[in-house]
């Protein structure tokens, strides 16, 4: 399966191709440092700029949440889940770091497959 990656929009010149690759696009959001042991909230958002579509065939079914090569939680979402109107999926997780983490995101669009976020790194301490 081809992995999609987020580019940066401001580079593009077609309001088109910045509204396909923004939209579909996870971000990680979350503090650059943890706890060893207390929880820890990690947002995900697809969709920085523009708004995703949430028709029956065409809407963001999963929203992953990994560390390195582990898989830390999932979010599913079925066609309405977001109201039948275009708008951003947003996930909390909730997660207990025990040591340094580096975590990306996957979302996945029923009509245009999966996309990968940029990894962030998080200093976990004592």
């Amino acid at each position: 399966m081809k992995i999609n990656r987020y580019v940066d929009i401001s580079t593009l010149d077609k309001e088109a191709k910045k509204d396909y690759i923004d939209r579909h696009s996870a971000f990680v959001h979350c503090e650059s440092s943890a706890k060893k042991g207390e929880k820890f909230k990690v947002k995900v958002k697809v969709g920085d700029e523009y708004a995703h579509p949430d028709d029956f065939d065409h809407y963001i079914a999963y929203v992953q949440l990994w560390n390195s090569e582990s898989m830390l939680a999932t979010a599913h979402f079925t066609a309405g889940a977001m109201g039948n109107a275009p708008g951003q999926v947003e996930v909390d997780f909730y997660i207990v770091p025990t040591k340094n983490l580096k975590l990306t995101a996957m979302a996945y669009c029923t009509k245009h497959g999966l996309w990968q976020s940029d990894e962030v790194s998080v200093e976990v301490s004592e």
